[in-house]
Protein backbone atom coordinates (compact mmCIF):
# COMPACT_ATOMS: atom_id res chain seq x y z
CA UNK A 1 0.00 0.00 0.00
CA UNK A 2 1.28 3.23 -1.25
CA UNK A 3 2.37 5.52 1.60
CA UNK A 4 0.44 9.13 1.42
CA UNK A 5 -0.31 12.39 3.50
CA UNK A 6 -3.47 11.27 4.54
CA UNK A 7 -2.23 7.80 5.55
CA UNK A 8 0.44 9.31 7.23
CA UNK A 9 -1.44 11.80 9.31
CA UNK A 10 -3.90 9.61 10.07
CA UNK A 11 -1.29 6.62 11.45
CA UNK A 12 0.15 9.24 13.44
CA UNK A 13 -2.85 9.97 14.88
CA UNK A 14 -3.86 6.22 15.63
CA UNK A 15 -0.64 5.26 17.10
CA UNK A 16 -1.02 8.65 20.00
CA UNK A 17 -4.79 7.44 20.37
CA UNK A 18 -3.51 3.51 21.40
CA UNK A 19 -0.90 4.97 23.32
CA UNK A 20 -3.67 7.49 25.03
CA UNK A 21 -5.66 5.04 26.06
CA UNK A 22 -2.96 2.67 26.85
CA UNK A 23 -2.07 5.06 29.07
CA UNK A 24 -5.41 5.57 30.51
CA UNK A 25 -5.51 2.13 31.55
CA UNK A 26 -2.20 1.98 33.20
CA UNK A 27 -3.08 4.91 35.20
CA UNK A 28 -5.59 2.44 36.56
CA UNK A 29 -4.23 -0.47 37.00
CA UNK A 30 -0.59 -0.03 37.58
CA UNK A 31 1.82 0.75 40.32
CA UNK A 32 4.03 3.37 38.35
CA UNK A 33 1.83 5.62 35.90
CA UNK A 34 1.77 6.37 32.85
CA UNK A 35 0.76 9.83 33.42
CA UNK A 36 4.03 12.28 33.96
CA UNK A 37 4.16 14.46 36.76
CA UNK A 38 4.75 17.54 35.32
CA UNK A 39 1.15 16.63 33.36
CA UNK A 40 -0.25 17.13 37.09
CA UNK A 41 1.76 20.13 38.03
CA UNK A 42 -0.23 21.51 34.36
CA UNK A 43 -3.45 20.22 35.50
CA UNK A 44 -3.45 21.93 38.86
CA UNK A 45 -1.70 24.86 37.60
CA UNK A 46 -5.19 25.28 35.32
CA UNK A 47 -7.56 24.87 38.72
CA UNK A 48 -5.96 27.15 40.44
CA UNK A 49 -6.23 29.62 38.08
CA UNK A 50 -9.85 28.66 37.50
CA UNK A 51 -10.93 29.28 41.23
CA UNK A 52 -9.30 33.03 40.91
CA UNK A 53 -5.92 32.19 41.95
CA UNK A 54 -2.37 31.87 39.90
CA UNK A 55 -0.98 29.63 38.08
CA UNK A 56 2.61 29.92 40.40
CA UNK A 57 0.10 28.88 43.72
CA UNK A 58 1.17 25.33 42.30
CA UNK A 59 4.22 24.62 43.74
CA UNK A 60 7.18 23.67 40.86
CA UNK A 61 5.20 25.65 38.45
CA UNK A 62 7.76 27.22 36.25
CA UNK A 63 5.64 28.01 32.61
CA UNK A 64 4.21 30.47 30.70
CA UNK A 65 0.44 31.15 32.30
CA UNK A 66 -0.60 31.09 28.75
CA UNK A 67 0.24 27.14 28.76
CA UNK A 68 -2.35 27.27 31.90
CA UNK A 69 -4.81 29.04 29.82
CA UNK A 70 -5.16 26.25 27.54
CA UNK A 71 -5.62 23.83 29.73
CA UNK A 72 -8.62 25.59 31.66
CA UNK A 73 -10.89 23.05 29.96
CA UNK A 74 -8.97 20.07 31.80
CA UNK A 75 -10.54 21.51 35.14
CA UNK A 76 -14.05 19.39 33.32
CA UNK A 77 -11.94 16.84 31.27
CA UNK A 78 -8.37 15.71 32.98
CA UNK A 79 -7.10 14.46 29.50
CA UNK A 80 -7.59 17.16 27.33
CA UNK A 81 -4.08 18.28 27.66
CA UNK A 82 -2.76 15.04 26.51
CA UNK A 83 -4.95 15.09 23.33
CA UNK A 84 -4.27 18.77 22.77
CA UNK A 85 0.20 17.99 22.95
CA UNK A 86 -0.98 14.86 20.52
CA UNK A 87 -2.42 17.40 18.37
CA UNK A 88 0.81 19.63 18.19
CA UNK A 89 2.69 16.53 17.19
CA UNK A 90 0.44 16.18 13.82
CA UNK A 91 0.30 19.57 12.86
CA UNK A 92 4.60 20.02 13.43
CA UNK A 93 4.44 16.42 10.94
CA UNK A 94 2.09 18.13 8.61
CA UNK A 95 4.42 21.71 8.84
CA UNK A 96 7.15 19.06 8.06
CA UNK A 97 5.64 18.10 4.56
CA UNK A 98 4.94 21.80 3.54
CA UNK A 99 8.81 22.50 4.40
CA UNK A 100 10.14 20.00 2.68
CA UNK A 101 8.20 20.20 -0.05
CA UNK A 102 9.18 24.15 -0.21
CA UNK A 103 13.00 22.40 -0.29
CA UNK A 104 12.19 20.85 -3.57
CA UNK A 105 11.97 17.19 -1.64
CA UNK A 106 10.21 14.64 -3.50
CA UNK A 107 7.07 13.51 -1.77
CA UNK A 108 7.80 9.84 -1.21
CA UNK A 109 10.92 10.81 0.40
CA UNK A 110 9.40 13.90 2.38
CA UNK A 111 6.88 11.22 3.24
CA UNK A 112 9.73 8.73 4.82
CA UNK A 113 11.47 11.49 6.52
CA UNK A 114 8.32 12.78 8.24
CA UNK A 115 7.54 9.66 9.60
CA UNK A 116 10.68 9.59 11.73
CA UNK A 117 8.66 12.41 13.77
CA UNK A 118 5.12 11.16 13.30
CA UNK A 119 5.36 7.53 13.78
CA UNK A 120 8.09 7.95 16.41
CA UNK A 121 6.96 5.95 19.31
CA UNK A 122 8.76 7.66 21.72
CA UNK A 123 7.80 11.12 20.68
CA UNK A 124 4.16 9.45 20.81
CA UNK A 125 4.94 8.21 23.69
CA UNK A 126 6.14 11.76 25.67
CA UNK A 127 3.10 13.49 24.14
CA UNK A 128 0.23 11.31 25.64
CA UNK A 129 1.97 11.45 29.14
CA UNK A 130 1.58 14.84 28.94
CA UNK A 131 4.35 16.08 28.18
CA UNK A 132 3.89 19.82 26.23
CA UNK A 133 6.82 19.65 24.00
CA UNK A 134 4.60 18.47 21.03
CA UNK A 135 2.96 22.13 21.13
CA UNK A 136 6.85 23.61 21.42
CA UNK A 137 7.25 21.32 18.58
CA UNK A 138 4.86 22.84 16.14
CA UNK A 139 5.66 26.42 17.18
CA UNK A 140 9.25 25.79 16.40
CA UNK A 141 8.09 23.84 12.68
CA UNK A 142 5.60 26.82 12.07
CA UNK A 143 8.56 29.74 12.19
CA UNK A 144 10.51 27.87 10.03
CA UNK A 145 8.22 26.88 7.83
CA UNK A 146 6.86 31.00 7.90
CA UNK A 147 10.78 31.47 6.96
CA UNK A 148 10.70 29.12 3.60
CA UNK A 149 7.48 30.93 2.54
CA UNK A 150 8.86 34.41 3.09
CA UNK A 151 6.73 35.42 5.53
CA UNK A 152 9.17 37.57 7.55
CA UNK A 153 6.99 39.72 9.94
CA UNK A 154 5.06 35.81 10.78
CA UNK A 155 7.96 33.98 11.47
CA UNK A 156 9.37 37.05 13.64
CA UNK A 157 6.02 36.86 15.65
CA UNK A 158 6.20 33.08 15.80
CA UNK A 159 9.84 33.01 16.78
CA UNK A 160 8.75 35.79 19.83
CA UNK A 161 5.49 33.46 20.99
CA UNK A 162 8.25 30.68 21.28
CA UNK A 163 10.49 32.24 23.12
CA UNK A 164 7.81 33.38 25.67
CA UNK A 165 6.54 29.75 25.94
CA UNK A 166 9.83 28.20 26.33
CA UNK A 167 12.86 30.61 26.36
CA UNK A 168 15.18 28.15 24.41
CA UNK A 169 13.81 28.79 21.06
CA UNK A 170 15.89 32.64 21.59
CA UNK A 171 19.10 30.60 20.18
CA UNK A 172 17.09 30.11 16.41
CA UNK A 173 16.90 33.49 16.49
CA UNK A 174 20.98 34.52 15.09
CA UNK A 175 20.87 32.08 12.13
CA UNK A 176 17.20 33.65 11.32
CA UNK A 177 18.49 36.80 11.16
CA UNK A 178 21.98 35.29 9.51
CA UNK A 179 20.25 33.24 6.97
CA UNK A 180 18.21 36.26 5.53
CA UNK A 181 20.46 37.94 3.28
CA UNK A 182 18.51 38.11 0.29
CA UNK A 183 17.04 41.38 0.58
CA UNK A 184 19.59 44.35 -0.77
CA UNK A 185 20.67 46.28 2.50
CA UNK A 186 19.73 49.36 3.28
CA UNK A 187 22.48 50.98 4.79
CA UNK A 188 25.15 50.52 2.18
CA UNK A 189 28.44 48.89 2.47
CA UNK A 190 30.58 48.31 5.86
CA UNK A 191 29.91 46.76 8.67
CA UNK A 192 26.24 47.34 8.73
CA UNK A 193 25.88 46.20 5.05
CA UNK A 194 23.98 43.30 6.99
CA UNK A 195 20.86 45.54 7.62
CA UNK A 196 18.54 44.98 5.04
CA UNK A 197 14.04 44.72 4.97
CA UNK A 198 13.95 40.77 5.60
CA UNK A 199 16.13 41.73 9.16
CA UNK A 200 14.52 44.15 10.42
CA UNK A 201 10.80 43.27 10.44
CA UNK A 202 11.66 39.70 11.50
CA UNK A 203 13.82 42.01 14.29
CA UNK A 204 10.62 43.88 15.08
CA UNK A 205 8.08 41.78 14.97
CA UNK A 206 9.62 39.20 17.27
CA UNK A 207 10.66 41.38 19.63
CA UNK A 208 7.02 43.14 19.72
CA UNK A 209 5.70 39.69 20.25
CA UNK A 210 8.03 38.48 22.58
CA UNK A 211 7.64 41.69 24.93
CA UNK A 212 4.09 42.20 24.52
CA UNK A 213 3.30 38.78 25.50
CA UNK A 214 5.76 38.98 28.65
CA UNK A 215 4.81 42.31 29.62
CA UNK A 216 1.16 41.05 29.55
CA UNK A 217 1.98 38.41 31.54
CA UNK A 218 3.59 40.26 34.51
CA UNK A 219 1.12 42.74 34.41
CA UNK A 220 -1.52 40.55 35.14
CA UNK A 221 0.88 38.07 37.42
CA UNK A 222 3.71 40.79 38.54
CA UNK A 223 7.05 39.64 39.71
CA UNK A 224 6.27 35.48 40.17
CA UNK A 225 5.78 35.23 36.64
CA UNK A 226 9.26 36.42 35.83
CA UNK A 227 10.75 34.40 38.93
CA UNK A 228 9.24 31.02 38.19
CA UNK A 229 8.94 31.36 33.95
CA UNK A 230 12.35 32.88 33.30
CA UNK A 231 14.87 33.83 36.58
CA UNK A 232 14.36 30.32 37.74
CA UNK A 233 16.05 28.58 35.16
CA UNK A 234 19.33 30.76 35.74
CA UNK A 235 20.47 29.36 38.75
CA UNK A 236 18.39 25.63 38.28
CA UNK A 237 20.01 22.46 39.96
CA UNK A 238 17.50 19.82 39.45
CA UNK A 239 20.06 17.09 40.00
CA UNK A 240 17.54 13.76 39.38
CA UNK A 241 16.19 12.26 36.18
CA UNK A 242 19.25 13.76 34.46
CA UNK A 243 21.33 12.89 31.69
CA UNK A 244 23.62 16.25 31.97
CA UNK A 245 27.64 15.82 32.36
CA UNK A 246 26.51 18.40 35.27
CA UNK A 247 24.91 16.24 37.01
CA UNK A 248 26.66 14.88 40.10
CA UNK A 249 27.82 18.62 40.21
CA UNK A 250 24.38 19.68 40.78
CA UNK A 251 23.93 16.82 43.49
CA UNK A 252 26.91 18.18 45.62
CA UNK A 253 26.17 21.68 45.16
CA UNK A 254 22.43 20.97 46.62
CA UNK A 255 23.43 19.89 50.01
CA UNK A 256 22.73 22.12 52.36
CA UNK A 257 26.56 21.86 54.01
CA UNK A 258 28.02 22.85 50.37
CA UNK A 259 28.31 26.42 49.79
CA UNK A 260 26.56 28.15 47.20
CA UNK A 261 28.30 27.48 43.71
CA UNK A 262 28.27 29.59 41.07
CA UNK A 263 28.30 26.78 38.90
CA UNK A 264 24.93 26.33 37.62
CA UNK A 265 24.76 29.88 36.01
CA UNK A 266 28.12 29.51 34.13
CA UNK A 267 26.87 26.19 32.46
CA UNK A 268 25.01 28.57 30.35
CA UNK A 269 28.57 29.98 29.14
CA UNK A 270 30.03 27.08 26.84
CA UNK A 271 25.88 25.93 26.11
CA UNK A 272 24.88 29.71 24.02
CA UNK A 273 28.48 30.25 22.91
CA UNK A 274 27.98 27.00 20.65
CA UNK A 275 24.72 26.82 20.14
CA UNK A 276 23.97 30.53 19.76
CA UNK A 277 26.94 31.70 18.23
CA UNK A 278 29.27 29.87 17.04
CA UNK A 279 27.35 27.20 15.04
CA UNK A 280 24.65 30.09 13.52
CA UNK A 281 27.47 32.24 12.18
CA UNK A 282 29.24 29.04 10.64
CA UNK A 283 26.56 27.16 9.25
CA UNK A 284 23.20 29.37 8.98
CA UNK A 285 23.76 30.52 5.57
CA UNK A 286 24.26 26.66 4.23
CA UNK A 287 20.95 25.58 5.39
CA UNK A 288 18.87 26.99 8.20
CA UNK A 289 16.67 23.98 9.17
CA UNK A 290 19.82 21.55 9.48
CA UNK A 291 21.56 24.67 11.43
CA UNK A 292 18.57 24.50 13.74
CA UNK A 293 18.83 20.76 14.25
CA UNK A 294 22.86 21.32 15.11
CA UNK A 295 21.82 24.01 17.18
CA UNK A 296 19.20 22.38 19.03
CA UNK A 297 20.86 19.09 19.76
CA UNK A 298 23.68 20.96 20.63
CA UNK A 299 21.78 23.21 23.68
CA UNK A 300 20.33 20.03 24.91
CA UNK A 301 23.43 18.10 25.26
CA UNK A 302 25.55 20.49 26.91
CA UNK A 303 22.10 21.74 28.93
CA UNK A 304 22.80 21.79 32.86
CA UNK A 305 19.27 19.77 33.16
CA UNK A 306 18.84 17.40 30.49
CA UNK A 307 15.70 14.73 30.90
CA UNK A 308 14.06 12.65 28.07
CA UNK A 309 11.58 15.17 27.02
CA UNK A 310 14.28 17.62 25.68
CA UNK A 311 15.50 15.23 22.88
CA UNK A 312 11.26 16.34 21.44
CA UNK A 313 13.37 19.81 20.70
CA UNK A 314 15.93 18.58 18.37
CA UNK A 315 13.77 15.22 17.18
CA UNK A 316 11.69 17.61 15.77
CA UNK A 317 13.61 19.15 13.63
CA UNK A 318 15.75 16.06 12.67
CA UNK A 319 13.97 15.18 9.87
CA UNK A 320 15.52 18.09 7.49
CA UNK A 321 19.18 16.78 8.31
CA UNK A 322 18.70 12.91 7.60
CA UNK A 323 17.97 13.49 3.67
CA UNK A 324 21.53 14.06 2.34
CA UNK A 325 23.54 13.18 6.05
CA UNK A 326 26.56 10.69 6.33
CA UNK A 327 24.04 9.05 8.82
CA UNK A 328 22.40 7.44 5.52
CA UNK A 329 24.63 7.59 3.18
CA UNK A 330 26.98 5.63 5.30
CA UNK A 331 24.76 2.62 6.83
CA UNK A 332 27.32 1.18 9.31
CA UNK A 333 27.62 4.89 10.44
CA UNK A 334 24.15 5.28 11.04
CA UNK A 335 23.71 2.22 12.83
CA UNK A 336 26.15 2.17 15.16
CA UNK A 337 25.13 6.00 16.06
CA UNK A 338 21.68 5.28 16.75
CA UNK A 339 22.88 1.88 18.43
CA UNK A 340 25.11 4.06 20.73
CA UNK A 341 22.89 6.88 21.38
CA UNK A 342 20.33 3.90 22.28
CA UNK A 343 22.72 1.91 24.57
CA UNK A 344 24.32 4.43 25.92
CA UNK A 345 20.72 5.97 27.46
CA UNK A 346 19.84 2.73 28.71
CA UNK A 347 22.71 2.21 31.04
CA UNK A 348 22.10 5.92 32.16
CA UNK A 349 18.51 4.47 33.07
CA UNK A 350 19.45 1.28 34.49
CA UNK A 351 21.70 3.21 37.16
CA UNK A 352 18.44 5.89 37.46
CA UNK A 353 16.38 2.89 38.20
CA UNK A 354 18.43 1.65 40.70
CA UNK A 355 18.86 4.79 42.66
CA UNK A 356 15.24 5.92 42.32
CA UNK A 357 12.96 2.62 42.78
CA UNK A 358 15.57 -0.01 44.43
CA UNK A 359 17.27 2.68 46.64
CA UNK A 360 20.93 1.57 45.83
CA UNK A 361 23.34 4.50 45.64
CA UNK A 362 24.58 4.59 42.05
CA UNK A 363 25.45 8.49 41.94
CA UNK A 364 29.04 7.59 41.71
CA UNK A 365 30.94 5.98 39.59
CA UNK A 366 27.44 4.40 38.03
CA UNK A 367 25.10 7.48 37.03
CA UNK A 368 28.59 9.83 36.49
CA UNK A 369 30.26 7.38 34.29
CA UNK A 370 26.47 6.89 32.48
CA UNK A 371 26.35 10.00 32.04
CA UNK A 372 29.65 10.64 30.57
CA UNK A 373 29.36 8.03 28.04
CA UNK A 374 26.07 9.80 26.79
CA UNK A 375 27.53 13.16 26.67
CA UNK A 376 30.53 11.64 24.89
CA UNK A 377 28.01 9.74 22.44
CA UNK A 378 26.13 13.09 21.56
CA UNK A 379 29.40 15.19 21.07
CA UNK A 380 30.53 12.36 18.58
CA UNK A 381 26.89 12.45 16.82
CA UNK A 382 26.95 16.45 16.81
CA UNK A 383 30.50 16.32 15.05
CA UNK A 384 29.39 14.31 12.54
CA UNK A 385 26.07 16.38 11.56
CA UNK A 386 28.55 19.76 11.61
CA UNK A 387 30.61 17.68 9.14
CA UNK A 388 27.70 17.45 7.22
CA UNK A 389 26.56 20.93 7.02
Amino acid sequence: MKLTTARLLISAALMRVAFFFYGVYQDEHAEIRFTDIDYFVFTDASKFTAQGGTPYDRATYRYTPILAWLLLPTTQYFWFGKLLFALGDIVAGWLMLRIFQLRGLSNDRALKFASVWLLNPMVATISTRGSSEGLLGAMVIALLWAVYEKQIVLSGALTGYAVHFKIYPIIYVPSILWALDSSPSILGNGILRWVNKDRIKFALSSFITFTTLTGAMYYIYGHPFLLHTYLHHLSRSDHRHNFSPYNILLYISASPSVDESPYPSLAFIPQLFISGIFLPLMLAKKDLAKTMFVQTFAFVTFNKVCTSQYFMWYIVLLPFYLPSSAMLKNKWLGIWGLILWTLAQALWLQQGFELEYLGNSTFFPGIFAATLIFFSVNIWILGVAIEDI
